[in-house]
């Protein structure tokens, strides 16, 4: 038997908002997960800026227009969603927790390590500030590394290295309040980078060591891998956007036909790839609209404006790394996501500046409406799905227990206790 669950995901980005609606499909005798989109909408962002919201009603408007059309397309009315966290207020720090094993004499179980993780946690943080995700990246029994799953082992002493993300409390505020507005409970808050590299990264990717780098319109979210577990992450307040800014201000025209602009040179080099090149240099403005200019230099816009911009974010990117001692570590390279890795010579611009094997990072494992988010700028919302898939299924059958916690009192308490000892 199959159990079912509609699992939705909306990401509050600087230059969209969009929303997601899957089915999860999870078999409950192999566990296997099959995700089916069913409902997908994008509207402009309003009221958003740099992945904070700067204007609340202009916010929730928008955000209602794509959990609505979402909505229509899924036949379903929206209850809980989990969110995209993202934006320059977001920090990130590793820690260290240790704890005494409960029972020295047994093996270490669940509580250890929730208490271990707690431990870890306790770190001091101004009072504007609150952590997001508590990430365990390796955990060590009596000395001995590199432990990914501790429980059953036997122990005295359990050590976890873990990875923190934090946010700005006010930030926080302001996004629940928004999507509450919506008429939608928040599932959880999921940092962009990470619910990226949810959608694109394999797990070979993340054992040898990568770093996802998901290139927003007004912010560069980045998720640095190792041995499996993020390690580093960070936000960089560039984006797409500041590629569209520069078009119009090197164009004279403005920002909606400078991204016209930008658009059809990506369109064109996914076209026509890098073996053949282009007939002529002038690229004709009057077919997409633009009529301030006649014609522009294909090579001036590519090799002046664009790259420039481009090399910036990855120079970024690189020095990101490099400060956190881990542009060495991660022989797997580089996965570029997000709208803006659809700009025309951002992979060649990535291998240049990051020195590093590089990939475009397209959203895999879905089904159902896949000619819709099979592209870069949809990494995050799949990925907040697959997130919340990979949550659900333990809660859901941890939960096939409870159905037989009566009150345990006199002879029908030890039978309940005796049939719980004989479940699987």
């Amino acid at each position: 038997m199959a159990k079912t669950r509609i699992i939705a995901g909306i990401e509050l980005g600087s230059s969209k908002v969009s929303t997601l609606i899957a089915q999860v499909l999870t078999d409950a005798t192999t566990f296997e997960q099959t995700i089916n989109i069913v409902g997908v909408a994008t509207v402009e962002a309003k009221g958003i800026r740099k992945g904070q919201i700067v204007n609340l009603d202009e916010a929730v408007e928008a955000t209602i227009s794509s959990v609505e059309a979402a909505e229509r397309m899924a036949g379903y009315n929206l209850n809980s969603a989990y969110i995209a966290l993202g934006g320059g207020h977001l920090s990130s720090q590793n820690s260290q927790g240790v704890v005494a094993i409960s029972d020295p004499e047994g093996e270490i179980t669940s509580s250890d390590l929730d208490r271990v993780i707690e431990a870890a946690s306790a770190v001091s943080l101004p009072s504007s500030r609150e952590i997001v995700h508590v990430m365990p990246i390796e955990y060590v029994v009596d000395g001995e590394s590199g432990v990914k799953d501790p429980v059953g082992m036997s122990g005295v002493r359990l050590e976890v290295k873990t990875h923190l993300i934090t946010a700005s409390t006010s930030a926080i505020k302001n996004i629940r309040k928004a999507i509450n507005e919506v008429g939608v409970d928040i599932e959880g808050l999921v940092f962009t980078g990470l619910a990226a590299s949810e959608a694109v990264l394999s797990q070979t990717e993340k054992e040898l060591g990568c770093v996802c780098i998901d290139i927003g319109g007004g912010t560069t979210s980045v998720a640095a891998f190792i041995d499996g577990a993020i390690s580093h992450s960070d936000v960089i307040p560039i984006g797409a956007k500041n590629i569209t800014n520069d078009l119009a201000i090197g164009m004279r025209v403005s920002l909606e036909s400078a991204e016209k602009v930008k658009v059809a040179l990506s369109q064109e080099a996914s076209r026509k790839g890098k073996a053949k090149k282009s007939e002529s240099d002038q690229i004709g403005l009057k077919d997409l609209g633009v009529e301030e200019v006649k014609n522009v230099s294909r090579k001036t816009l590519i090799e002046g404006i664009i790259r420039p911009r481009l090399n910036e974010i990855f120079t970024m990117v690189r020095m990101d790394l490099d400060r956190a001692g881990l542009a060495d570590r991660i022989p797997s390279g580089a996965i570029i996501t997000g709208g803006g890795a659809l700009t025309v010579g951002a992979i060649d611009s990535a291998k240049r500046m990051l020195a590093l094997p590089v990939r475009l990072g397209l959203p895999k494992g879905v089904g159902g409406l896949i000619d819709d988010v099979i592209n870069p700028s949809f990494a995050t919302n799949v990925g907040l799905i697959a997130y919340g898939a990979k949550v659900g299924p333990d809660e859901y059958f941890s939960s096939l227990t409870s159905k037989f916690k009566l009150p345990s009192k006199g002879l029908a308490g030890k039978l309940v206790d005796t049939l719980r000892d004989l479940l699987p």
